[in-house]
């Protein structure tokens, strides 16, 4: 298979034998440990000496790359409100109202160069040191991916006071938790965000400093002022002009050491309340290492990184600090506006940027693909049949054809995304095969890539030349890997238990590695994480391929065992059931008792109002809710969504019996999913109880 721009910067053979074994197992348990052959004799722990901290990178890309573009945003010029009519259903009625949408106007990309950004990082540091935040102080970050929200985090680390993050989504409950938990003695924030911090700010007693930026409206300033007045509020531009007044040299003595800790990243909260993780800049800059030696020549600073997911993550954040360090120009975009559809008088963020390195997570990758299907199919059958044939010439690679194919036909596809994308990595969760198959042929090369806010999101990484659909890759340079035996599940290493070949519980260890949650003594002794001598176990369930990359086959938490005594794992199932074009969104369920799972499934509007047109007796243009409704629907949705897994090679007792149709969104602010859009499967099997057990009684 060939890819456009992906074989630019390879290097055949660089990886060796993929991975190796460097260590026996050490238990009756657990397997051999292994790493990355091309640092089989040493973990990496720094890209290279002298770079210790994030402080470090920071001044590195100032001296390296001065007054080339680092950091580029789009203003917005104006906000543009469209009026739509909408029907919703109302006490068993169809209740047409009108409702105005939003829609943006931005600028053209800005930009602050390597020096720029050191210097704005600078003065915004003297600023909290002359407000009297201290090294014992915790700063919390709680806004928009965005230039202020490095430049915060950026300030903070130079002067050894530790961030905690917040994702912009929490609502007041979250965000007081993050704020509580560590004594916030501040917090940055957006204007658009304040009216969240006014519910919280008389439940933070500790909080005396709040940054903001955009522009709030003075009535909601006094208000934020009554409800705090020993609080201290102002702008970044206030926090900047405070500093620049104050000389560089207050802040020598303040510079961070490799066991500083940098951020308390607060997980999303999938199970229970958001966990503390303690990352320190060591960590860190032990990541950066990793990446510069697994895929350092991919990523050059003639390439363009497309910044959008949210920074509170462990995946942005770890993926921007390495862009930085790598001297990659970075422009921001917002997940409103990456497209055309939201924006009006401009293009979206991906057409003005033109990236060509992009990362997203599994559910921004499955709607990019079916938004492609869909403009392919609006073209009509001609078009679809033609674009089709084109995917699969490429796929088969047939001689003059698929450079045909990709030069006539799926050229348009790429254009959509500027026409420079080269490779994109998808991470945070299990991604269909289908999905990464499709949107590698038919638009970029796309890796996949795992990780863990424990690990700094470092464990392992698919490279282009061990391109592979089946792995999240190689292990990181930073980390070594060992499996422990899952026996209730029939997870073996080799050689036990007639297994013929590895697999077994991925447990972790490096200088990526934490060592902690925050104020979290139960979690820190608990051998079931902290295996002891610096092992962390995951939780999840991986296989070692003969070309020495890692696959994941499972999860323990979401293992189900049915009626008949067989497991499946529900986040397997949901990665490729999701992959059906009428499935927006899925939650897989199964008890101990059930003979097959059933699902949860948001439909995909476009793709089900298609599909349902060839459907004799059902009015494709009926309200979404009304088909959600119709079994004559949902047996339709069971059926496309059957079909995928058998194209899979599902066993019987992984095909979905049931399907249970809901036009609601899930969003992080209905609790259904997490701020990083992992669902939450309790929530869900709540909130839809009556209707599980109904599907139950059919089995």
């Amino acid at each position: 298979m060939s890819y456009i721009g992906a074989t630019r910067t390879n290097k055949p053979g660089y990886y060796g034998k993929g991975s190796v074994e460097v260590a026996p197992p050490s238990a009756p348990d657990e397997g051999p440990t292994r790493r990355l052959a091309i640092s089989a004799d040493k973990l990496v722990t720094q890209p290279f000496a002298g770079i210790d901290t994030v402080y470090d990178i920071l001044e590195y890309v100032a001296k390296t790359h001065g007054t080339r573009d680092a950091l580029g945003w789009r203003d917005v010029v104006r906000i543009h409100e469209e009026e739509k009519e909408v029907t919703k259903n109302v006490g068993g009625k169809d209740v047409t109202e009108k409702k105005k949408w939003k829609y943006f106007e931005l600028s053209d990309y800005k930009w602050i160069t390597f020096v720029g950004l050191r210097d704005r990082v600078s003065e915004v540091a003297r600023g909290l040191v002359n407000l009297g935040v201290t090294t014992d102080d915790v700063f919390n970050i709680y806004a928009a991916t965005s230039v202020n929200w490095q430049t915060m985090a950026h300030a903070c680390g130079s002067i050894s006071t530790t961030i905690a993050t917040a994702y912009d989504t929490l609502g007041p409950a979250g965000l007081t938790h993050s704020l509580n938990e560590p004594n916030c003695a501040g917090i940055f924030t957006n204007a658009e965000l304040l009216p969240t911090l006014l519910e919280v700010l008389p439940n933070t007693p500790t909080v005396k400093h709040v940054v903001y930026d955009g522009e709030p409206s003075a009535d909601l300033l006094s208000k934020l002022s009554a409800s705090r007045p020993d609080i201290t509020f102002l702008t970044v531009e206030d926090l900047r002009t405070r500093g620049a007044a104050l000389d560089a040299s207050i802040l020598s003595s303040r510079r961070p050491t490799s066991a500083t800790t940098s951020c308390i990243m607060y997980t999303s909260g999938s199970t229970g309340a958001p966990k503390g993780v303690v990352i320190t800049h060591a960590n860190l800059v032990a990541s950066v290492g990793g990446v510069r030696v697994l895929l350092g020549h991919h990523l050059t600073p003639e390439d363009a990184y497309l910044a959008y997911l949210p920074l509170a993550h462990i995946l942005e954040y770890i993926v921007e600090l390495c862009m930085l360090f790598l001297g990659m120009p970075a422009g921001f975009g917002r997940i409103k506006t990456l497209t055309d559809a939201s924006v009006r008088n401009c293009d979206g963020d991906i057409k003005a940027f033109r990236p060509t390195i992009m990362v997203g997570v599994p559910a921004v990758w499955e709607q990019i693909r079916k938004g492609i299907v869909a403009k392919v199919q609006s073209g009509g059958t001609v078009r679809a049949s033609v674009f089709r044939g084109a995917v699969e010439a490429k796929k088969k690679s047939i001689p003059g054809l698929a450079k045909l194919a990709d030069s006539v036909i799926l050229s348009g596809v790429r254009a959509a995304t500027g026409g420079r994308l080269r490779i994109a990595m998808s991470g945070g969760a299990a991604i269909s095969r289908e999905t990464q198959e499709f949107l590698s042929v038919a638009l970029v090369m796309l890796l996949q890539g795992y990780g863990m806010t424990e690990s700094c999101g470092m464990c392992a990484v698919v490279p282009p030349e061990c391109f592979r659909y089946d792995s999240v890759g190689m292990p990181v340079p930073s980390v070594e890997i060992k499996f422990r035996d899952v026996p209730e599940a029939g997870y073996f290493s080799c050689g036990r238990n007639g297994a013929t070949e590895e697999r077994g519980e991925v447990i972790i260890r490096g200088a990526s590695v934490i060592s902690g949650y925050y104020k979290r003594p139960d979690l820190n002794e608990d051998p079931a994480i902290f295996a002891g001598d610096g092992w962390l176990r995951t939780g999840d369930v991986g296989r070692w391929n003969e070309d020495g990359s890692l696959s994941l086959i499972d999860r323990i938490k979401n293992l189900v065992k049915l009626a008949n005594g067989e497991y499946i794992a529900l986040e397997q199932l949901e990665s490729t059931y999701k992959s059906c074009n009428y499935v927006a969104n899925i939650c897989v369920c199964a008890s101990q008792d059930a003979k097959a799972p059933i699902a949860v499934i948001i439909p995909h509007e476009a793709h089900l109002r298609a599909g349902l047109k060839s459907e004799s007796g059902i009015d494709a243009n009926a309200p979404l809710h009304t088909l959600c409704e119709d079994k004559r629907v949902a047996a339709m949705v069971l059926k496309e969504c059957n079909a995928v897994g058998k194209k899979n090679g599902f066993k019987a007792e992984q095909v979905l019996t049931e399907v249970i149709l809901t036009p609601d969104e899930w969003t992080p602010e209905s609790g259904l999913v997490t701020a990083a859009q992992k669902i939450q499967r309790t929530v869900i099997a709540k909130k839809f109880e009556s209707e599980i057990k109904e599907a139950y009684k059919k089995q």
